[in-house]
């Protein structure tokens, strides 16, 4: 068995849905295998349910989604899976940070040397979700914000069960990041068995570790209690280090324990045997003619056209003759138009999705209409998904960054990414398109975590100050510790209005190194050299800057933005 990634294994060596390889039993027919391992999508033929698929999926049934229980569990899976239930009873009571990392890295080493031991192989998408998923835990311990790092946290899930489950089709993708909940129960007989199996006949070896570990763990806290008294410097040091666990907690912690003993054996589990998500076939619409699938779709394409058409004249024209004739202001066209460009991308995926179904499959000419015209369709939603951003822009300009806005702009972002990859896979074909499209997710989640989005709304906010626009301070001073350092370089006293909420709340914190961001460390350096003077009612007072000078009580009222 190696090690060693596969970048081109032979369709007789692994299972369809596995992210690891297991070689054919000895003997055994080529052809055999083939019929038994070959992958859905990677046939010889062209898929003819989907114009765009290149690969004609074998069929499957239910029964055959659920692998044979794997083999008993080994020591070093035992091992790494009590490291992650002993690691979360220690730190994850404090809060949220590095410690989710810390946390995963020896619950993935269990779920490696589980598929070591089933005899399968890490492929290069299975390598692909294992470190996305581990970058993704990296934003709960730079970012502050709780937001950012909800999505991420979620997010790495996910990819930490495609890693184990290796699914590579649209149903597979879906069902495969949804977790390990069928392997919880299962995962935690397996470890029950495993650890029985090896206390029955080796006492004498089990009683030996204990001891060891008895006697190393007493040395420990006798000669750390002997340093800590004779050294200010290393009693703070271990006051940093080590987790403040006191007898309150012990519920808590023990709760977290199982948490992570069930959560480290369901992932074993599944590495070993993985569900087969991949077998889900789901079957194409009845096919449509020509005329009657294409005209609805050629109409749809004039109006987006028409549509893009009037918005370059605007671009070019610029915003005053329309503003003019539509009696509209600025904002208020700004307003308008982006909630509604969004939900018209949303739209069109779902219209390009049901096309796909019962589009006109009798050959090349079929295939090549159903390209022409899906493929028009998503290259002008391109251009409505730009003109939206564009919309966005303005509104932003007019009212200011908010994490709504952020938010909505940055899902409108993707689903230009989206569009970009099923143009991409109407030419090279549809057979890493789920794959693509759940990496682009994943990628865009990260990047919006790293780019600290209330880090970037307070910087734009900031600017929009300088410029001599309104600012709303009464909003600023509700973001987290990573708007700190753009709030910092207010002049006072929207400075200290914008930051005494943060600075009030950082100071009644005092987390552990492991459940500390950086950007809350950042922060706590910046109002430790400068602090927040100003009282709560001063932030008020006329001149403050809080006032919102500018505003009417209309362009105040947004019915898409409550924040």
């Amino acid at each position: 068995m190696s090690d060693q990634p596969s970048e081109a294994p032979s369709q007789s060596s692994e299972a369809p849905s596995h992210p690891y390889g297991a070689p054919a039993p000895p003997g055994e027919p080529a052809a055999r295998a083939r019929a038994q391992h070959e992958r859905p999508g990677r046939g010889t033929g062209r898929h003819e349910g989907n114009p765009w698929s290149h690969g004609t999926p074998t069929p499957s049934s239910l029964s055959r989604l659920r692998p044979a229980p794997p083999a008993a569990v080994r020591t070093a899976t035992l091992w790494a899976v009590l490291a992650t239930a002993l690691l979360s009873a220690a730190l994850l009571g404090d809060g949220l940070g590095v410690n989710l990392l810390i946390v995963a890295v020896p619950a993935a080493l269990a779920a490696f040397f589980a598929a070591r031991a089933a005899g399968r192989r890490p492929r290069p998408w299975t390598l692909t979700w294992a470190a996305g998923g581990l970058a993704l835990l990296t934003v709960p311990a730079l970012r502050d914000a709780g937001w950012p790092a909800f999505f991420a946290i979620v997010s790495a899930f996910a990819l930490g069960s495609l890693a184990l489950h290796g699914s590579r089709s649209w149903p597979g993708v879906l069902a495969g990041s949804l977790g390990m909940a069928d392997s919880i129960v299962p995962g935690a007989l397996w470890g029950w068995r495993g650890l029985r199996d090896r206390t029955a006949g080796s006492s004498g070896h089990w009683g030996t570790a204990v001891r060891t570990t008895a006697v190393a763990a007493v040395l420990l806290i006798v000669f750390g209690a002997l340093f800590a008294g004779a050294d200010a410097a290393f009693a703070d040091l271990l006051s940093n280090l080590a987790p403040d666990v006191s007898a309150e907690d012990g519920p808590w912690r023990f709760f977290l324990f199982l948490i992570g003993l069930a959560g480290a054996l369901a992932a074993a589990y599944t590495a070993a045997a993985p569900m087969r998500w991949d077998g889900i076939t789901v079957r194409p619409g009845k096919p449509r003619g020509s005329a009657e699938w294409a005209l609805p779709l050629i109409v749809l394409n004039l109006l987006f056209a028409a549509f893009i058409a009037l918005q370059l004249a605007v671009l070019f024209g610029g915003y005053g003759k329309v503003l003019e004739e539509t009696g509209l202001t600025r904002a208020e066209y700004a307003r308008q138009g982006f909630w509604q460009l969004l939900w018209a991308t949303l739209l069109t995926l779902l219209v390009i999705a049901l096309a796909l179904r019962w589009a006109p499959r009798g050959g090349n000419r079929d295939r090549t209409l159903v390209r022409a015209v899906l493929g028009t369709l998503c290259v002008l939603t391109l251009v409505v998904v730009a003109s939206a951003l564009r919309r966005m822009d303005l509104y932003v300009d007019e009212f200011g960054l908010t994490r709504l806005r952020i938010s909505v702009a940055a899902v409108e972002l993707w689903l230009g990414v989206v569009l970009v990859l099923i143009l991409a896979a109407g030419v090279f074909g549809a057979r890493f398109l789920p794959r693509a499209v759940a990496v682009s997710a994943a990628a865009g989640v990260l990047a919006f975590g790293l780019l600290s989005p209330d880090g970037v709304i307070a910087e734009q906010n900031v600017q929009r100050f300088r410029q001599d626009k309104p600012i709303d301070i009464a909003y600023l001073k509700g973001l987290s510790a990573d708007a700190v350092p753009a709030l910092n370089t207010l002049p006072e006293p929207l400075r200290s209005c914008a930051l005494q909420d943060i600075q009030r709340t950082l100071d009644s914190t005092d987390s552990p190194w492991y459940a500390t961001s950086w950007g809350e460390a950042r922060a706590k350096d910046i109002l430790k050299n400068r602090r927040a003077t100003v009282e709560g009612r001063g932030c008020y007072a006329p001149g403050s800057g809080s006032e919102r000078d500018g505003y009417t009580e209309d362009d105040l009222y947004d019915p898409y933005d409550p924040y």
